[in-house]
């Protein structure tokens, strides 16, 4: 039996490391608003149609509810990547769907 060299044990570890990494990256998740995050921080993310008022995400009227459907807009449409979540470290993954009534958050 052929022994495997070490550059060939490192590659096939890294190669599972990384499939993980996109495996977690590609299920369904969701860009939001972390709770630390100030008013500030969150109203310079938001500029959308439905978080305006009569819009279908308007209602709760909160800055972070706003910016939660925002940034997760955001996240969507850049390929789900983490680094379109982070917005200055005030964006974090859920596993949740944070859609409700006629507020739907794209998947």
């Amino acid at each position: 039996m052929k022994m495997s060299s070490p550059l060939t044990i490192l590659f096939i570890f890294l190669s599972l490391i990384m499939i993980n990494h996109l495996y977690v990256v590609s299920s369904t998740q969701w860009c939001i608003a972390t709770l630390t995050a100030t008013n500030e921080q969150l109203q310079d993310n938001i500029d959308c149609g439905p978080i305006q008022p009569g819009g279908s995400c308007f209602i709760p009227d909160t800055l972070v509810n706003h910016a939660s459907f925002v940034m997760n807009a955001y996240y969507q449409s850049h390929g789900q990547i983490m680094k379109a979540c982070s917005f200055k470290n005030t964006g974090t993954l859920a596993a949740t769907d944070p859609s409700y009534g006629s507020c739907v958050y794209g998947s």
